[in-house]
This record gives C-alpha cells, structure tokens and sequence, in this order.
C-alpha cells in the first residue's frame, strides 16, 4: 500500500480507469459478436451492424483501449466476412 498521497490517489485513479477501459472493451466485444452473428445469420441490417462495430472499433482504437493496428486488423475481418 502506497504511502505518499500522490500514490495513493494515482491507485484510485487507475482503479477507476481500468474499471471504465473494462466496459468499453465489453461492449466493444459485444458489438462486434452482434455484427458477427448478423453477417452469419444473413440478416437484412448486416451492413448497419458492421458499420457500427467499425465505429466502434475506431473510437476504442482513438482512445487507446486498442492499438491501431489491432483495430485495422478487426475492421478488416469484419469487412472480409460482410463481402464473402
């Protein structure tokens, strides 16, 4: 346990970041099995369901929850199964 009050509050803040980085990265997961299941099931609104896990993959990726290079390479899978 820290004992200098700026350490202390730097593990309150890191508790606290890592709590709001584990949401977005769950709902990021989620977004994109919806899309992937949509694209699977051949729904109608499968390009909607795409284009807003991509949106999603960019917003991660603009935050720093996923690299860039990571979020191009989940992007492209998704875009590889939408046009198969």
């Amino acid at each position: 346990m820290p004992n200098i009050k700026s350490a202390k509050k730097r593990v309150k803040v890191i508790a606290t970041k890592t709590q709001q980085n584990k949401a977005a990265s769950s709902q990021l997961k989620t977004e994109i099995k919806k899309a992937v299941a949509a694209v699977d099931a051949g729904s109608e609104n499968k390009a909607e369901a795409v284009r807003t896990a991509v949106k999603k993959i960019d917003q991660a990726a603009a935050r720093g929850i996923l690299h860039k290079n990571t979020a191009a390479r989940k992007k492209a899978a998704l875009d590889k199964k939408l046009n198969a």
